[in-house]
């Protein structure tokens, strides 16, 4: 193993107990604390044959040395922010040593120091909203025995079921984003800042039903029970779950929302 420093997040003091608590980061190494000018760097080392400019380019390529890199970049941005706030960097943010990473630090100290001030005592919950697909146990019966192909008065009776499947899943549709932009206003009433983001991609995702709201709250600790409940209470409204609409809830997570591009 090498010299190089992978950096997860930056951070302002904290307990770091529970960082050196059996804590392992990426290739197996618990992650350390670099401290500058007040600030906090999450450190560990990483080996120069996955993590160099040029094999860390195909490594990226590889799904599984990835899911695996990601997933060990987020256990320690879990473990950080049971305790504090960090400000999590990009995954795969690596210099060739301790010098560095102060060098960053330096460079960009104002805005870690303006964003934690801004951030600190925060966290960050996600909530989606999906609409399962209507039911279509009747598809079968209607393109049997009631297609084109058949005679004329048939005909025109598939058409018009299909006229009326198409309306009532553009009714469907309007409900859903009347629901979630209710939701979004209620939510946004409890939060102190919000992010909308694009709708998920349900092949990407793999989750179920059309992603029509796809948000993150920024929320104080203290808050937290509060807003979970909040939403608890709309996931089990029973307009919601008649009509089709599922709700999902997230966190809390890092501030990641809301840090900018990278911290």
């Amino acid at each position: 193993m090498t010299g190089l420093r992978y950096v997860y997040a930056v951070c302002g003091p904290f307990d770091t107990t529970a960082l050196r608590a059996r804590l392992t980061g990426i290739a197996g190494a618990p992650p350390e604390l670099l401290e500058h000018r007040g600030l906090f760097a999450v450190v560990g080392p990483v080996p120069e044959e996955d993590f160099a400019e040029e094999p860390l380019r195909r490594r990226l390529e590889d799904l599984d040395w990835l899911t695996a890199t990601a997933r060990a970049h987020q256990c320690v941005i879990d473990a950080l922010t049971a305790v504090t706030t960090p400000l999590p960097l990009r995954l795969a943010t690596v210099f060739r040593d301790d010098d560095g990473v102060r060098a960053m630090m330096e460079e960009r100290g104002d805005d870690f120091r303006r964003a934690l001030d801004r951030l600190d005592g925060r966290v960050e919950w996600g909530v989606k909203v999906f609409l399962e697909k209507a039911e279509e146990a009747d598809e079968e019966s209607v393109s049997s025995s009631a297609s084109p192909a058949s005679s004329a008065i048939t005909g025109r009776d598939y058409l018009r079921q299909r006229r009326r499947r198409a309306r009532a899943n553009e009714d469907r549709w309007q409900h859903a984003e009347m629901f979630a932009s209710e939701l979004h206003r209620v939510l946004s009433g409890h939060a102190e800042d919000c992010r909308l983001h694009a709708p998920q991609n349900s092949a990407l995702s793999g989750a179920t039903g059309q992603n029509v709201l796809n948000a993150a709250y920024l929320v104080a600790r203290g808050d937290s029970e509060e807003f979970v409940e909040l939403v608890d209470r709309t996931k089990s409204d029973t307009d919601a779950a008649t009509s089709g609409l599922r709700v999902e809830l997230t966190g809390p997570w890092a501030v990641y929302s809301f840090t900018g591009e990278d911290a």
